[in-house]
């Protein structure tokens, strides 16, 4: 009868050590492996009314997941580019004075479309199609 209850009592602490262990690492394991994020596809954007866009200005708007920056240039023609610089993912900006895309990291210079001007970026910027439907400014993916 002793060792009937020894045993009893060692499966029992074995069961709670196991599931002490099993509470302690599941937490760390559940950390270090992250659940995957399932992300929407975004095929186009409203970004405002066209006639309250002010003339040779700009604004960065979120395309999904990603910055886009649109342009209104001096003839009043709507630009809509990838906003991440191609050199080290820094976010550009529009320069009033020198009407084109700049980024401030290293001095990087795009024209209107999205081409390198001058400065360090490898590549252009990603130029998205704009629509004006109904005074409405609509961005999508490029075709």
């Amino acid at each position: 009868m002793n060792t009937t209850r020894r045993k009893f009592l060692n499966f029992l602490l074995s069961v709670t050590g196991l599931g002490a262990l099993g509470a302690i690492f599941y937490p760390v394991i559940s950390y270090l492996i992250p659940p995957q994020n399932v992300q929407a596809k975004v095929n186009s954007i409203k970004a405002g009314k066209a006639s309250s866009f002010p003339i040779n200005s700009y604004k960065i708007e979120k395309f999904g997941r990603k910055p886009v920056i649109l342009v209104r240039d001096e003839k009043g023609a709507f630009h809509a580019l990838s906003a991440v610089c191609t050199h080290l993912q820094c976010i550009v900006q529009y320069r009033k004075d020198l009407r084109l895309i700049w980024c401030a990291c290293h001095n990087g210079k795009y024209d209107l479309h999205g081409r390198n001007i001058s400065g360090p970026p490898p590549r252009p910027l990603l130029e998205y199609t704009v629509k004006i439907v109904n005074d409405n400014i609509i961005i999508t993916q490029p075709s």
